[in-house]
């Protein structure tokens, strides 16, 4: 007789069998490569009620369960106004997946959309990050997760370029400026999200979008219109080049500055020439050698 499963145990094994190779498999990967979870620590897993927050709740209380370095785990959601509908669908899929949730109330879809009604969701994300950071350091954590993955770090990297003139990423893990002792991790960073997609379907689950008051209309949930140009951009390019994404990703973590004309660290750097004028010094008195960049 076939063996009947909870909807959390039918979550749990398709992420240990099915789906090992495109969720558990990059998701440890990033854990141990970037160094995310260290013996004592205290992470508060910070869920929207989207996917990919749901999806990183149940892997980071999976590897708990498993880990030979202990550390412990809140759940923390912050409701910042949802319609009483979207409240009710996170508690139930937090059930459904078996996620000791912890909710706390907030008003900041309502104070970011009277500061700033045209466009609130760079106003609302900051607030909602420095609200995690403080009621996790409440909480007696150290951390916070967030749900970023793979495809968000290639589609910010981009966006960054082609509309902002910058060369910028997102990071595995960052320290907090406004909370001391906090950092920010990215378990997801190497999961890509059309295998979290592919994950949520084949368990029939179902997940919030945005869910603020201004971007409940949109049915794909994707209130930033650059972001779904460039979504759509990769689509298209990745049809020539299925190694696309991969390249780019690649490439944040070998930037070569010695071809560039300036680069900043903690919001300094120098200026092109006085880089080059320090090289015209070194080589003049027999130091590095030419660049092949600079000899072609």
């Amino acid at each position: 007789m076939a063996r009947t499963f909870t909807p959390c145990q039918a979550a749990e094994r398709s992420i240990q069998k099915k789906y090992r190779r495109e969720l558990w498999g990059p998701f440890v990967a990033a854990v141990k490569r970037y160094e995310l979870i260290e013996s004592g620590d205290r992470i508060a897993v910070c869920i929207s009620g989207g996917k990919d927050s749901m999806l990183l709740a149940k892997l980071m209380q999976m590897l708990r369960h498993i880990s030979d370095v202990p550390f412990d785990l809140t759940f923390l959601v912050m409701d910042p106004g949802y319609a009483p509908a979207n409240r009710r669908q996170i508690e139930e899929n937090a059930r459904l997946l078996e996620i000791p949730v912890e909710i706390v109330e907030s008003r900041i879809f309502e104070i970011s959309e009277r500061m700033d009604n045209r466009k609130p969701c760079y106003l609302c994300a900051k607030m909602r990050r420095g609200w995690l950071y403080q009621h996790a350091q409440e909480a007696g954590c150290n951390k916070i997760a967030l749900g970023h993955h793979f495809s968000d770090v290639i589609e910010t990297t981009l966006m960054g370029l082609l509309y902002g003139a910058q060369l910028q990423t997102m990071r595995p893990k960052l320290h907090s400026n406004h909370f001391p002792g906090m950092t920010l991790i990215r378990p997801l960073y190497c999961v890509h999200e059309d295998h979290i997609i592919a994950w949520k379907n084949y368990n029939r689950l179902t997940f919030l979008q945005c869910a603020c008051h201004f971007t409940e209309h949109c049915a794909t949930g994707e209130g930033d219109s650059k972001r779904r140009e460039v979504k759509e951009l990769i689509r298209t390019l990745k049809a020539d080049c299925p190694q696309l994404e991969k390249n780019i990703f690649n490439a944040i973590h070998d930037v070569n500055v010695d071809t560039f004309l300036g680069f900043s660290y903690h919001g300094a750097g120098p200026a092109f020439l006085d880089m080059f004028a320090e090289e015209g010094r070194r080589f003049a008195a027999g130091g590095d050698p030419l660049l092949p960049e600079q000899e072609s």
